[in-house]
């Protein structure tokens, strides 16, 4: 078997096997994914395992012999369009709530995390000034790729989610700006002495940021343009996106080193606020990265060695548990002392930082130019990914709901459709004290339930990043209200993998309500029916087009159940709410209303008796 393996790896050093190996890096990454999906684990942890077995412990994977001179800059373009596909999903409504307590994580808690990281590196790992300053310097970022996945298992209420959001993208490219300048720095003060030095990093951090930004803007500003005006062929809009973020990162680079990761960012904030039509564009990212995301992890897992690890024999694992224990929880503490934070959310935030491939990818390149330098900053981060995802993976669901930031059995519900029932229904919900949050893609129907207090989001709700994007605090349920059946079912089947198949419900199909509904319900592609299986969208419209309204009513024993049947005949029940806990009528579970309980019906204009409660 070795003989194999051995003759293999000789086959990919000389380019004879690299199909065979290219293969097996998309079959590894893509099947990992797959796995942890099933076993409902961080893929990250599978992703690693598969590259580290294919790598240093079989030796069938050698990723310099497969890509020689082009690795690094694969994998610096590969980064950049994993960062940029997740500023896609940062809105500036958000900054509104988190502006002030964000800035301080980004400016005072990235400056803390920097110093700690590099004296733990110093005095824990043994490295040398230099390295343990650079290794600071890169991590200080957070794993957008892994926080994402740990908030939809979460589901925190508060400041939580967004923070831990924003600061997952924006901290990224200030890292590898940072491990750029402290790289710099460190050749002219080699160089040109102290002053020298010094006055170096300012005109690069100067530079930097002037390029990222404006570039950044610019090419968003440029391509929103294009899009607004449908310039650009539908089939176009995807290849040409993809060129603008990949000419924007290379020719930031060509002009200032390490800030073209800075510009993809900027650019994919400016785009996703500027009211373009992005749908395809943000599902066609999507894919590409999660697919990028499986080949990077196994093709720099592969890099490893065994004798990488245990060259850092205890120091590594008492490095890992200084970052958890000591660093980040100072850090946050520290920086956001003076904002508007509850304890309880700075204690959660305290116990989220998982890094992730921006970390790998960005210290693997500043190793490979250090050689022998550098030789154990690629293992340390490795580990302290590792442990970082399994100690915050397993432990911070329980610490959510120890804080009152989560549940283990969320009320709340999103609403697919923001439609003029959609809207009323969720009003009702939200007045009886449970969140809601509704989703549609028409940014028309989204600013009206807003300015009826409602929390929306505009987006698709089959987007494969729904679940990552929205902020699902407190909530538990789907509810698929929108005129599409098949919209409504595809997001039900979307959101099962997080609720469950109890806790996702669509409006009866306009087939199953013409008899059809045995064929329907054998097809196995349907949820629980909302409120009754006669139901449709259209039977709802047509009843509030006429006059129908949605009441929230208190019923006790001085105004029961048959005294509101009797002012408002043939009511429909969508829903009752009773010691905190919220049951939707279906298809499979009449409500009987009783006192006690509020109830949430839809209802034909009064019958003008006394008696109802005010």
């Amino acid at each position: 078997m070795t003989g194999v393996l051995a003759a293999g790896s000789e086959r990919i050093a000389h380019g004879v096997g690299i199909p065979l190996a290219l293969m097996s890096i998309l079959v590894l990454g893509v099947g990992a994914q797959w796995l942890a999906t099933r076993l409902r684990i961080p893929s990250i942890l599978l992703l690693l395992a598969a590259g580290i077995t294919a790598g240093p412990v079989t030796g069938w994977i050698h990723p310099e012999a497969l890509l020689q001179d082009l690795m690094f800059p694969f994998v610096s373009l590969c980064v950049a369009i994993i960062l940029f596909e997740g500023a896609l999903s940062l809105r500036w409504s958000e900054w509104q709530h988190i502006g002030q307590p964000l800035v301080l994580m980004l400016t005072v808690g990235v400056l803390i995390t920097w110093v700690l990281t590099a004296a733990a590196a110093h005095w824990i790992l043994g490295f040398d000034w230099f390295p343990a300053i650079l290794l600071g310097a890169v991590l200080v970022v957070t794993g957008p790729t892994v926080i994402g996945p740990m908030l939809r298992q979460i589901r925190p209420i508060g400041m939580v989610g967004p923070l831990a959001r924003w600061e997952g993208i924006i901290v990224d490219p200030l890292g590898a700006v940072l491990a750029v300048l402290v790289f710099e720095t460190h050749h002219h003060l080699l160089t040109d002495g102290v002053e020298g030095g010094m006055t170096s990093a300012a005109d690069a951090l100067l530079v930097t940021l002037v390029i990222g930004s404006t570039m950044g803007f610019g090419l968003a500003l440029l391509l929103s343009s294009l899009l607004k005006r449908h310039v650009i062929p539908d089939h176009l809009e995807n290849p040409l996106t993809l060129t603008l973020v990949v000419v924007g990162f290379t020719l930031s680079n060509v002009i200032q080193e390490e800030s073209g990761l800075l510009t993809v960012t900027v650019m994919g904030v400016a785009l996703t606020n500027s009211k373009a039509p992005l749908r395809h564009i943000i599902e066609f990212k999507e894919n590409l990265s999660v697919l990028l995301i499986s080949t990077l992890f196994v093709l720099l897992a592969a890099r490893l060695t065994l004798a990488d690890f245990t060259a850092l024999s205890w120091r590594g694992p008492v490095f890992v548990a200084a970052m958890i224990l000591v660093v980040r929880p100072l850090s946050i503490f520290a920086s956001l002392a003076t904002a508007h934070v509850p304890l309880r959310d700075r204690v959660l935030l305290s116990w989220l930082a998982p890094r992730g491939i921006v970390a790998a990818a960005v210290v693997s390149v500043f190793a490979l130019q250090l050689g022998d330098a550098g030789r154990g900053l690629v293992p340390a981060t490795f580990l302290l990914i590792i442990g970082t995802v399994v100690v915050y993976g397993l432990t911070a669901p329980w610490l959510a709901r120890a804080l009152g930031l989560s549940s283990a059995n969320p009320q709340g519900v999103v609403i697919a459709g923001a439609n003029r029932f959609a809207q009323e229904f969720a009003q009702a919900i939200q007045q009886a004290g449970f969140p809601v949050l509704l989703v549609d893609a028409n940014p028309i129907q989204t600013r009206e339930a807003r300015m009826q207090g409602l929390r929306t989001a505009s987006l698709n709700i089959l987007s494969e990043r729904a679940l990552d994007d929205l902020d699902l605090g407190g909530i538990g349920r789907y509810l698929g209200l929108t005129p599409n059946d098949e919209v409504n079912t595809m997001g039900g089947f979307h959101f099962a993998e997080l609720f469950g198949r109890a806790n996702v419900y669509q409006l009866t199909p306009v087939r199953a309500t013409n008899g059809k509904q045995k064929d329907l319900a054998a097809s196995h592609l349907r949820l629980r029916f909302l409120f009754d299986d006669h139901v449709s969208y259209r039977v709802l419209s047509e009843r509030l087009s006429r006059g129908d309204l949605i009441k929230l009513t208190k019923l006790s024993d001085e105004y029961p159940w048959e005294q509101f049947v009797a002012k408002y005949p043939e009511p429909l029940v969508l829903a009752v709410a009773q010691q905190k806990q919220l049951t939707l009528a279906s298809d499979d579970h009449k409500i009987q209303p009783k006192a006690g309980q509020t109830l949430i019906a839809l209802v034909s204009p009064p019958r003008q008796e006394e008696g109802e409660p005010g």
